[in-house]
């Protein structure tokens, strides 16, 4: 029976046998208050966490043990539907039929399953393949403010992943507002990759306890198509750093000594509970992108330093390229991968990805000189590199799938073999006579030629006029070039 509750914490005492750690118990009316058991206080009591609100709870009430921890259901019935932490559909359809209840709690995939071969997770969006591969079986970090883009990519990885990987998409918010969660379910579901994807949500008015658990029931799900049905999947995180903060509460509710900062001392096993299950085996991969909150920005915080030693690639997104119009708005510069190594892309790949953060870093250093002197003040030479940067800019834009009934411009799929050679060819100054709206939101590089054709103003044979020059003037400083098409389509 009920011993005590304070808030999410409720002590149950038993006569007999004790309940192991994780186990999971069911009070209240109609048994509907579920509570994890996390600790043995004594020969007959134990200690536990509550994944519901306790309102109504009170002592002397009696206490089910369910025999075992927290199950969720698995199999092919639970693809397109949306899902609780304790399994329950909350699309407001009827729960899934042919289904399997399997524990949240399990271990890691054995070294001895797990595939050592370092594959790349083509996603058909040139700037991320070219420039910031991601690992299959891997994890990215995806890092951005409110506006910029972030549910918009992963929405458009969401549906290149059904024609790159023929794979599962699953989506996990973690501390999600109630109001993101069901916009990103009427998004995806006029985006048309609903039947190819599952959602799980551990919303932001949840107990502590709920919001902990939920992103090993998501794992638990995502790991049976990736174990079970031998196929790729593609788990989508937000927020990491909310998988942290409702542990640190879970935490100090149990009474444990928080460690720096008033995080749990136990952060780093939590997380490595966590992102060890995230693997690629020899049936299948589990890759996965995960949006962190970096606490004041500062990288040192230790919830950022632990999350950062868990990823592959890291993924920054720009406020700046996005108000450019330049999607996706990914700070190129920024952004990076342990994948861009040329005994994995190949030497190619490798060697085309620093010159073009070459380029673009040149471009960078001249933008406070061509400010305050205008064009003319530079040399042939870092003109050159301007045209050239401001050419690789624009051909990494790409117009999404995800966004074509808000833009009108039909989404593109490029590969990774075309990107490269588009963004070579534009290195070689292949395509120095041609505008740069030729290149804005294309898919390959033989687009550029098309649009050329039709686009007002100089001829594809004739280079632009100095004084319609794109870049900033002396004068004023400000940009000076037209919009280009679509810039403000997104």
């Amino acid at each position: 029976m009920v011993a005590s509750v304070r808030g999410s914490v409720v002590d149950v005492r038993f006569a007999g046998r004790l309940p192991p750690i994780y186990t999971l118990l069911r009070t209240g009316k109609d048994a509907q208050i579920a509570i994890e058991v996390q600790m043995q206080l004594d020969a007959h009591r134990v200690r536990g966490i509550a994944l519901n609100p306790t309102q109504g709870l009170a002592r002397g009430m009696p206490v089910t043990d369910t025999g075992g921890p927290l199950k969720v259901p698995v199999g092919k019935g639970i693809i397109s539907r949306m899902f609780d932490v304790f399994g329950n559909p909350i699309d407001r359809q009827p729960a899934p039929a042919d289904v399997e209840w399997r524990t949240i709690h399990r271990e890691p995939p054995p070294l001895l399953d797990r595939s050592t071969k370092s594959e790349i997770f083509e996603t058909g969006i040139k700037v991320i393949d070219v420039l910031v591969p991601l690992e299959r079986g891997g994890k990215a970090g995806l890092f951005g403010g409110a506006g910029v883009g972030k549910t918009v990519l992963l929405t458009e990885m969401i549906h290149n992943m059904v024609g790159h990987q023929k794979g599962i998409s699953m989506f996990c918010g973690i501390g999600e507002r109630c109001r993101e969660g069901e916009e990103l379910y009427h998004d995806m579901k006029a985006a048309g990759v609903l039947p190819h994807m599952v959602m799980m949500f551990g919303q932001m008015n949840e107990p502590p306890g709920a919001r902990f658990r939920v992103g090993l029931a998501a794992l638990t799900m995502a790991e049976y198509f990736r174990d079970d049905e031998h196929l790729d999947v593609l788990l989508l995180i937000d927020n990491i750093f909310r998988f942290i903060q409702a542990g640190m509460e879970v935490s100090g509710l149990m009474g444990q000594m928080p460690s720096r900062l008033g995080y749990q001392p136990t952060m780093g096993t939590e997380l490595s509970g966590l992102e060890e299950r995230i693997a690629n085996t020899n049936t299948g991969a589990i890759t996965s992108i995960q949006a962190v909150y970096v606490p004041a920005d500062d990288l040192t915080d230790p919830a950022a330093v632990h999350t950062f030693s868990h990823l592959s690639a890291s993924i920054v997104l720009s406020r700046k390229r996005a108000s450019e119009g330049l999607y996706p708005a990914i700070d190129l510069l920024q952004s990076n991968s342990k994948m861009a190594t040329p005994a994995i892309v190949g030497e190619r790949h490798y060697l085309l990805a620093q010159e073009i953060r070459k380029t673009l870093a040149q471009y960078e250093e001249l933008k406070d000189i061509i400010a305050m002197l205008g064009m003319e003040q530079l040399s042939p030479d870092d003109r050159s590199v301007v045209g050239r940067a401001r050419r690789l800019e624009r051909f990494l834009t790409q117009p999404f799938f995800a966004t074509e009934q808000f833009s009108g411009i039909p989404g593109k799929d490029v590969g990774l073999k075309d990107a490269l050679d588009g963004c070579e060819r534009i290195l070689k100054d292949e395509f120095k006579d041609y505008p740069e709206s030729a290149f804005y939101m294309i898919g390959t590089i033989d687009e550029a030629k098309e649009k050329a054709k039709t686009a007002k103003g100089p001829k594809a044979a004739d280079p632009p006029p100095k004084t319609k020059d794109p870049v900033p003037g002396p004068a004023t400083g400000k940009p000076a070039r037209t919009v280009e098409p679509g810039a403000n389509a997104h």
